[in-house]
């Protein structure tokens, strides 16, 4: 039989080691799982390591058949030691969460996903698959002195343009991969536009009111112009290789809040150039907010889901103002217009793959003719998104992998991957 990857912890100094008499493990929902081959691969390039305070790695030992908690350092008995995960760079989705035993008081991780990672044969190696071929926020591609160079040029270039100046914050403080293309020149460019938000999802990254909790990025403080977004957008749609440009971003709240703004700057944009795809991510709260900006021009439109059942989506999501059938709505007009529509479909190991949440998905899909499902980590603590949503343990998982299967197999009509796609095949 193949050898396994074997357990990584941290030791007391912040040191990554492996253990050699137990199994890396996999976490899906309640459980903990051991893996086998198909399930894990060479950490991607660009992927970050992360300790988890107040939680104890998980391993499976072969000889006794069992799952095991490693309570302290196996080379210094007595010193405490703490459990380690992977975020995995775009473009991959995760298989299994990373296993680990809380302690008492362990605090709330922050906002990233959380991925089970060994050590197998001289290196580290991840429970999850490249879901999206396309290459733009590869790390590898990334050239950080032209990024620099090139952002801090049109910020001194347009310096009125309150735009500009967010997003070379975003690409130079926060290396938004987005803001980097923008710069780079190519691909996708970010276009936030809301500082307001009609959601209160437990996992924002741009505003958090819990004490415990920080979001990981500003979120914009204005509305900018459609003069100010057409600064933006133009050039990037009439040059840029595979030109996209997106409303809604990590940054920003809801953009369907500031629909007459798009609206005004979307029509701005095609009276200047037909080349690129124009593309909304929302959540799709607004079907009037929609249709407007169809009628303006929209090309595309991606709606941020982590449930196709809605008491689910509620608990996460908590939406003010609206609910889960506007979401349907919202996508249904979008369709009706001939657009091109995602969603962005927050997963889970042990939740998304429960046999009630994929009859629930192919129901969503038939009744709303979606074209795309990308498969994003959701980025929470995950034992604390259990608890919120009340998945109570022994549910039935099909596995990750099984449901991507079936979801090719059974609506062969939608496609995965991870990337807002452009429709405009004359833009190379």
């Amino acid at each position: 039989m193949p050898s396994r990857p074997r357990l990584l912890y941290a030791d007391s100094e912040g040191r990554i080691l492996d253990w050699p008499l137990l199994e890396m493990v996999g976490r899906s929902g309640h459980e903990w799982r051991r893996l086998q081959q198909r399930d894990w691969i060479p950490l991607p390039p660009g992927s970050e390591l992360f300790l988890l305070p107040g939680r104890l790695p998980v391993g499976f030992n072969p000889r006794n058949k069992r799952f095991e908690t490693l309570s302290e350092d196996p080379y210094e008995p007595g010193s405490r030691i703490q459990a380690v995960a992977t975020f995995m760079s775009p473009a991959h989705t995760q298989v299994y969460a990373a296993a680990w035993e809380s302690l008492p008081a362990a605090p709330l991780l922050p906002l990233f996903a959380y991925t089970a990672v060994g050590w197998h044969k001289g290196e580290f190696v991840a429970a999850g698959v490249r879901v999206d071929q396309d290459e733009r926020q590869d790390y590898r591609n990334f050239d950080p002195v032209r990024i620099r160079r090139n952002a801090r040029a049109r910020m001194q270039r347009e310096p009125e343009n309150r735009l500009i100046q967010h997003l070379g914050h975003c690409a130079l403080t926060y290396g938004c991969p987005a803001a980097r293309n923008l710069f780079m020149n190519r691909w996708e460019a970010p276009l936030p536009t809301s500082p307001a938000c009609n959601a209160r999802c437990l996992g924002c990254i741009s505003l958090q009111d819990r004490e415990d909790l920080c979001a990981t990025q500003d979120r914009i403080r204005f509305v900018p112009t459609p003069e100010e977004i057409c600064g933006v957008a133009v050039p990037h749609l009439e040059k840029a290789p595979k030109a996209v440009v997106s409303f809604g971003q990590g940054c920003e709240g809801e953009p369907l809040l500031q629909a007459e703004t798009i609206a005004e700057s979307v029509r701005a944009m095609r009276q200047s150039t037909t080349r690129g795809t124009v593309n909304l991510n929302t959540n799709g709260s607004l079907p009037e907010g929609v249709e407007r900006l169809c009628r303006a021009g929209l090309d595309s439109m991606r709606v941020s889901i982590n449930s196709c059942r809605p008491d689910c989506y509620r608990a996460y999501f908590r939406p003010r103002g609206y609910d889960f059938q506007d979401l349907k709505r919202s996508i249904l007009a979008m369709k009706s217009h001939g657009g091109f529509v995602s969603i962005n479909y927050f997963v889970l190991p042990g939740f998304t793959d429960e046999e009630e949440e994929w009859q629930a998905l192919r129901q969503f899909v038939e009744d709303t003719r979606i074209d795309l499902i990308q498969m994003r980590n959701l980025n929470i603590d995950p034992e604390w998104y259990l608890r919120e949503l009340n998945v109570p343990p022994g549910r039935k998982a099909l596995g990750m992998r099984q449901l991507m299967n079936r979801i090719q197999d059974e609506l062969p009509d939608v496609d995965l991957g991870y990337y807002n796609p452009c429709l405009d095949r004359e833009a190379v």
